[in-house]
């Protein structure tokens, strides 16, 4: 029971009862741990065997592999992705706003992206290890960095659009009447305009930069990485070796995401969808 601001009680449901956010995302992620945990000892193979490694294993895997394991791997990934990153998005932003200036160009700038985005990365990856000689020992792939590259390119082009036609028609027509180009309603009021979209789809290429890089090294002729690393970590059937690379590799695309939207936030704090 609890009393309102007139002085009656009343009953406390359910949808009263307000958690912190910090809270519900560390149950929830208890509750995904435990479910985890239950499951890898139920599931067994017909052989006798549990396919799927329990927590305490795939941490033993962290523990056995040491910190230079994962830091030697996750930076050269981390500087493929980083470079695809910003390969990516600076192409798809420059497309954008040439669509902007020279609006006849919009269909060819759409079939570009939509190509990139349908065609199979597995055929593109193919097709780059025959195209990109083999990098030198320690130095990032380019097939890597050209599947990350290729992996966000779609989704920033269509944000940044979508972002660029949303300018205030009213603004537009006051830059024309005062003498002003294309050129100048693009700086001038598209660029603030699509702030916010372009931040989200940025904040969205992070994960999808990294997954492809690591999906290049599956293809590219490398010494390191966290693809390798997959690779024979599988060949050895290294099961919690496995689960620990794909579990560490989404909690770097994880923050990532997070840095991103922090940043997003900081840049246009008006922003609703850079609140998030």
């Amino acid at each position: 029971m609890t009393t309102d601001a007139s002085g009656k009680s009343r009953t406390i449901q359910w949808e009263d009862v307000r958690l912190p956010p910090w809270l519900i995302g560390t149950m929830g992620g208890i509750a995904l741990v435990a479910f985890w945990w239950i499951v890898a000892e139920v599931w067994v193979s017909p052989t006798g065997a549990h396919p799927i490694p329990s927590p305490p294993e795939v941490i033993g895997a962290y523990i056995s592999s040491g910190w230079d394991f994962f830091a030697r791997n996750f930076l050269v990934t981390l500087e493929e992705a980083g470079i695809g990153y910003l390969w990516g998005n600076g192409l798809a932003l420059l497309m954008a706003g040439i669509v902007l200036i020279v609006p006849r160009a919009e269909g060819v700038a759409m079939q570009l992206a939509i190509l990139t985005y349908c065609v199979p990365i597995v055929a593109i990856g193919m097709l780059a290890v025959v195209l990109i000689p083999p990098p030198a020992v320690g130095d990032p792939s380019g097939t890597a960095i050209l599947l990350a590259a290729l992996s966000v390119f779609f989704t920033t082009v269509v944000g940044a659009l979508l972002g660029l036609k949303s300018a205030d028609k009213t603004s537009l027509d006051l830059i024309t009447v005062y003498g002003g180009s294309k050129f100048t309603q693009l700086v001038k009021v598209r660029v603030i305009a699509a702030l916010p979209a372009i931040l989200n789809a940025l904040q969205i290429a992070v994960p999808a930069a990294f997954l492809g890089a690591v999906l290049g090294e599956f293809f590219g002729k490398i010494e390191v990485g966290v693809g390798l690393a997959m690779i024979l970590a599988q060949q050895a059937s290294d099961a919690p070796l496995v689960w620990a690379l794909a579990l560490a590799s989404g909690a770097v695309s994880l923050a990532g995401f997070g840095i991103v939207g922090l940043l997003a936030r900081a840049a246009a704090p008006w922003s609703k969808g850079s609140a998030k």
